[in-house]
């Protein structure tokens, strides 16, 4: 299950209400190569047949079940001066700090 900050809801809500007809916020995952991941975030009218829907804060949030697994554990966040961001828990962290790989999106 994908975790969305509530600075992210917040941002979102903000698009949505500058694109009504686009109330599915759509998160996927693809792989670019070997070591490079390729998150996006994109608003769109309806869910796809292969998607998993999760209610996040009056979100509805559509993840194709390709990538389901894959952002189990993920957060998203919104920083004003630095866009989306994706918080990955980082599995090799074993010092007991919040350990968190960041992939941006702007």
């Amino acid at each position: 299950m994908i975790s969305i900050t509530p600075r992210a809801v917040q941002r979102l809500k903000a698009l949505m209400t500058e694109h009504p007809e686009d109330p599915i916020v759509r998160v996927t995952l693809k792989d670019l190569e070997d070591h490079r991941l390729v998150f996006s975030i994109s608003l769109e009218s309806e869910m796809h047949p292969d998607d998993e829907a999760q209610q996040c804060d009056g979100l509805t949030v559509a993840i194709p079940g390709s990538s389901v697994a894959r952002l189990d554990g993920v957060t998203l966040d919104y920083r004003e001066n630095e866009g989306f961001k994706f918080l990955h828990p980082d599995p090799h962290q074993h010092d007991g700090q919040d350990g968190f790989n960041i992939f941006n999106l702007n």
